[in-house]
C-alpha cells in the first residue's frame, strides 16, 4: 500500500490560473504604454484660452505646400512686397530756457522764521539758495535715511520740515545746496567711506574737514538719497557743490591706488553724476553743479570735472573764483552750456557755503 508520507499529489496549474497570469501581464503592459504614451505626448499638449486641453501631434499638422517648381516653359516671376514707408523723424525740440536767477544764499533762520521771501528781495534777488547739507556733513532738514540718522547728520527740529514745504511750495525760486563729498561726520562714523592717507587715516582738506571717497558705492548713494529726499521735498533745482575731488589741501598725502588714481579721476566722478541723474529720473527739479574756475581753463585738473561732464550732466553750471568769464564762457559754450545756464559766483565767496549774501554774477 502506497503512502504519500505526508505530501500531496502535484497536479500541475489549473487553467484558470494560467489565464490569470496572461491577463495580468497584458494590463502591465498596456499600463506601462500608457504611461510612456502619457510622458511621450505632453510635450504636444496645448491649452486653449478657455482652459481646455488638445494635442497637437507634429505629423498631423498641415505643412504648407512649396510652390511648384517652374517648368522650362514657364517664367520665373519674382514679387516683391512695396517697401515700408519709412517714418519722417519729428525734430528735436530745442531745450527751454533756463530762467534767469539771482540767488541769495539764506540762514536757516530764514526758513524756521519765514523771512525767506522779505530777505531774497531786500538782497535783490529772486531765488533762495538753502544749505541743506553743509561742509561739515550735517543736514539742513530731517531725514529719513538710515546713515544720516546713525551718523546724526539729520537734523533734529521736528517742525523744520514743514517750515521748509512752506517755502518751497510758494513762488520764491529755492535751490537746495549739496555739499557731496566735503563731509566731516559721515567718514567719522564709518571709515570706509573717507579718502586715507598714506599711513591709513582719514584724509582732512585744508579746513580741515574730511572727504568721502566718491568710488565708495555707499557714499555716492548716501549722497544720490539725499537729493532725491530734496526733491521729493519741492526744490525748484539741486545744487552740487565739491562733487568732484578735493583740489586743496596736502593732496599729497591721499594714499593713490584704486581708491585714488591721479590718472583717472573723472571715472568716479562720471559715476557719480549718472547715479544722481538716474535717480532723480522724471522728477520736476532741475540739477546744478558747481566747478571751480581753474579747472576749465586748464590751470588745475585735481578734480575729475570736466568742461564735457558738466555739458553732459548740468541743466546749470555755478562757476567758482572767475575774475574774468571770457575764457570760461567760451570752454562751456562749447559743452552746450550759455546764457542762463551759467551762473559766475561772487569771487570774494570762498565757496557756496557762505550764506547770507547774493550769489552775484561778475562781468
Amino acid at each position: 500500500m502506497r503512502t504519500s508520507y505526508g505530501y500531496d499529489t502535484y497536479r500541475g496549474r489549473t487553467k484558470l490560473q494560467t489565464a490569470l497570469t496572461v491577463l495580468i501581464v497584458i494590463l502591465l503592459v498596456v499600463l506601462l504604454l500608457a504611461v510612456a504614451a502619457f510622458f511621450f505626448l505632453q510635450r504636444y499638449m496645448v491649452y486653449t484660452d478657455d482652459g481646455q486641453a488638445r494635442l497637437e501631434l507634429p505629423f498631423l499638422q498641415q505643412e504648407t505646400p512649396a510652390p511648384p517648381a517652374p517648368t522650362q516653359n514657364q517664367p520665373l516671376v519674382i514679387v516683391t512686397a512695396e517697401p515700408a514707408a519709412t517714418p519722417t523723424p519729428e525734430p528735436t525740440p530745442a531745450p527751454a530756457e533756463l530762467p534767469a536767477i539771482a540767488p541769495v544764499s539764506l540762514f536757516r533762520a530764514a526758513v524756521t522764521e519765514g523771512s525767506a521771501q522779505r530777505l531774497v528781495t531786500a538782497a535783490g534777488g529772486n531765488a533762495a539758495l538753502l544749505n541743506m547739507k553743509a561742509n561739515d556733513g550735517s543736514l539742513g532738514y530731517v531725514s529719513s535715511l538710515p546713515r544720516a540718522v546713525s551718523a546724526g547728520t539729520s537734523a533734529a527740529e521736528p517742525e523744520l520740515n514743514g517750515q521748509i514745504l512752506a517755502v518751497t511750495g510758494s513762488e520764491l525760486y529755492t535751490i537746495a545746496r549739496v555739499s557731496c563729498f566735503k563731509d566731516n561726520l559721515a567718514p567719522k562714523m564709518d571709515n570706509s567711506l573717507a579718502i586715507k592717507t598714506n599711513s591709513g587715516y582719514n584724509w582732512r582738506d585744508g579746513d580741515d574737514t574730511r572727504w568721502m571717497n566718491p568710488t565708495v558705492p555707499a557714499a555716492r548713494q548716501y549722497v544720490t538719497e539725499i537729493c532725491v529726499e530734496l526733491a521729493d521735498m519741492g526744490f525748484d533745482e539741486i545744487l552740487l557743490d565739491g562733487s568732484g575731488w578735493p583740489t586743496t589741501g596736502n593732496l599729497n598725502y591721499i594714499k593713490v591706488g584704486e581708491a585714488y588714481d591721479p590718472s583717472n579721476l573723472t571715472g568716479a566722478v562720471e559715476t557719480f553724476y549718472w547715479e544722481v541723474r538716474e535717480a532723480l529720473g522724471e522728477k520736476d527739479v532741475l540739477l546744478s553743479i558747481s566747478v571751480e574756475a581753474g579747472e576749465l581753463n586748464g590751470a588745475s585738473a585735481l578734480s575729475g570735472q570736466t568742461a564735457g561732464l558738466l555739458g553732459q550732466y548740468a541743466d546749470r553750471v555755478y562757476v567758482l573764483g572767475a575774475e574774468t568769464v571770457g575764457a570760461c564762457d567760451e570752454v562751456l559754450a562749447a559743452a552746450g552750456l550759455t546764457g542762463n545756464a551759467v551762473i559766475y559766483v561772487d569771487p570774494t565767496a570762498s565757496d557756496l557755503s557762505t550764506t547770507g549774501k547774493l550769489v552775484a554774477a561778475v562781468g
